[in-house]
């Protein structure tokens, strides 16, 4: 198995936090993180997955990480030196907040 499609994801991930870290602006105390990266095997498209702390904020950066897609995805293509470049998609990654459901139900039982 080729691991050159882990290791695009390992790039593309370091690249889009530092971007997300340096260039967008976000409220005080609201943190963004990315959990994980899925680029296509064709190098097509890439989702990006991103925890986003605290749950209340959720809506407001989905909101700013669409608004601000563009440019986050032109400073990427600047910083990647591949051919294609992969167009991006945040997705939020609820995994979390449904671990914490899960081990409150188990505690309840």
């Amino acid at each position: 198995m080729s691991t050159r499609i882990p290791k695009i994801n390992e790039l593309i991930k370091a690249h889009a936090n530092e971007i997300i870290l340096k260039d967008l602006s976000l409220k005080s105390g609201v943190f963004v993180t990315i959990s994980k990266v899925d680029t296509t095997p064709d190098l097509r498209y890439t989702r990006i997955f991103v925890s986003i702390f605290p749950e209340k904020e959720i809506d407001y950066v989905e909101k700013t990480l669409a608004k601000e897609m563009y440019r986050i995805q032109g400073a990427l293509n600047k910083k990647l030196f591949m051919r294609p470049l992969p167009k991006i998609q945040f997705i939020t990654d609820m995994t979390e907040s449904k671990a914490d459901e899960i081990e409150k139900l188990l505690k309840q039982i």
